[in-house]
């Protein structure tokens, strides 16, 4: 970011907010009056059924914009919530307006952003309806790679993955038990590795190949 876009973001900006682990940023159906930006930490976004089943939508990583779908539509139509400690920089909604008439360039990185959400979740039905768990999974593991690559938080083959294997299911329309076996599966081929909170890739190029997937190097993402 340039000097002019920093003092552009500090004029929009109100705070920073230090959370911890399971605590709700955004809820569903809410009309929340804050933007947030994740500097620090991740987290879920999910959407509740009526039967009060629990639906992951997708991961939140550092860098993501939270409550533009609030600020556009004027309620959440998902809620995000903490996985670990995390550190938000908070952005007053009622200016979001003013901020995009002020710095055009800056309204256009905050449609990219949503483009490429909106990418994310046609890439994720399509692996839902289509791919096979273990094509499913590889897939996740290298488009969550590359992410946090793009976002520069990724070292040496090796990410940050703080989320239960559960959350990997539901996000992928898979069982447990058959999550649990295909993990296995691509550990036992040395593909990758998960130790406590870190998960190791071996074979990135393998992985995007049962993946069904490709390599393009990530575009770097604007910093809201």
């Amino acid at each position: 970011m340039t000097e002019e876009d920093v003092s552009g973001m500090q004029r929009f900006k109100v705070g920073e907010l230090v959370v911890d682990p399971g605590t709700p940023i955004l809820l569903e159906g809410s009309n929340s009056p804050q933007l947030f930006t994740l500097l620090h930490g991740m987290g879920l976004r999910y959407r509740h059924l009526e039967n009060g089943e629990r639906q992951v939508i997708n991961f939140v990583f550092p860098g993501d914009f939270l409550g533009l779908q609030a600020g556009l539509m004027g309620v959440m139509g998902h809620s995000v919530e903490a996985t670990t400690k995390m550190t938000l920089c908070v952005f007053d909604r009622k200016e979001l307006w003013s901020f995009i008439k002020a710095d055009p360039e800056r309204g256009f990185e905050l449609a990219w952003l949503a483009a490429v959400e909106e990418h994310f979740l046609g890439e994720s039905l399509t692996t839902v309806g289509q791919r096979t768990a273990l094509q499913s999974i590889a897939w996740m593991f290298v488009r969550i790679y590359l992410r946090l690559k793009a976002s520069r938080t990724s070292i040496d083959g090796t990410m940050r993955f703080p989320f239960k294997q559960r959350d990997i299911a539901d996000a992928l329309g898979l069982s447990l038990v058959h999550t649990n076996k295909t993990i296995g599966i691509l550990k036992s081929r040395q593909l990758l590795g998960w130790t406590g909170d870190d998960i190791q890739i071996y074979d990135l190029d393998k992985l995007a190949s049962i993946g069904l997937t490709t390599l393009a190097d990530p575009k770097i993402r604007p910093i809201m």
